[in-house]
């Protein structure tokens, strides 16, 4: 895959299509750098939460409404996981244009962010090395390569079974918007379960249980407050008053 043709052909496709709005071109673009940081793997999975914020979202309903049409559209296919270990699972559109240029010709524009990608820094083929200095690939990427480090091909995954303290879990649920409360009400509930699921497996990630936690929480707060609506208008229309005038006309 090539970056700079991929990109390009996304904008001119959304140029032509006036289904689009910024929050669509956002979220794509978010996905698009996540596609990119993955070496243009057929399919990866990403984190709700973390588009959101790439993209600037603040709305789940308005982030689920955007992806669903990406998806309706071809831009992508959208696989939505309900599994808190593995995040939905994404497959981007290859999106052609009719004049790419052809494949293994010269390209300056590619040779010249080449250039200005490297560091200045870095020493000549065939130099000595110091041991703890990173070392950048100095060949340019030839046409169908990625612009992206070779330190980045693989994402390190980093899973912590428990968090170190209850300090840990409140600045966590910070980050995400949540009070102390909830993060002491998550703490204290695995705390007393000695970091187990319900079903006796001790638990891979925390963090992921904890985001877990959070979206059942801003679910049921808003059917609860779907519920007190509901049950306020039948209140209101159940009310009635004492002091009736029997002279009005029926």
């Amino acid at each position: 895959m090539n970056y700079i043709k991929l990109l390009n052909a996304a904008f001119e496709k959304f140029y032509f299509d006036d289904r689009l709005n910024p929050t669509h071109i956002s979220l794509y673009m978010a996905l698009f750098q996540e596609w990119n940081s993955c070496r243009f793997m057929d399919e990866f999975y990403v984190n709700r939460r973390d588009l959101m914020r790439c993209a600037k979202i603040g709305s789940k309903s308005t982030y689920h409404r955007c992806i669903v049409e990406l998806d309706s559209w071809q831009y992508l296919s959208y696989f939505p996981s309900n599994n808190p270990y593995k995040g939905s699972k994404i497959k981007m559109a290859i999106i052609g244009t009719s004049d790419e240029p052809v494949v293994g010709q010269y390209n300056p524009i590619l040779e010249q962010l080449a250039e200005q990608y490297h560091s200045r820094g870095v020493p000549l083929e065939g130099h000595h090395h110091p041991k703890n200095e990173q070392v950048v690939n100095l060949h340019p990427p030839i046409d169908g390569q990625a612009l992206v480090s070779n330190t980045n091909n693989i994402k390190q995954e980093n899973y912590i079974k428990q968090p170190k303290g209850w300090q840990a879990v409140f600045i966590f649920f910070e980050e995400k918007g949540f009070d102390a409360d909830e993060a002491k009400k998550f703490y204290e509930h695995y705390q007393a379960r000695n970091w187990q699921t319900g079903d006796g497996k001790d638990i891979r990630d925390w963090r992921a249980v904890a985001i877990n936690w959070m979206d059942r929480t801003e679910i049921f707060d808003e059917e609860n407050k779907l519920n007190k609506k509901q049950a306020s208008q039948i209140k209101d229309n159940l009310r009635t008053t004492k002091n009736k005038d029997y002279g009005q006309p029926l």
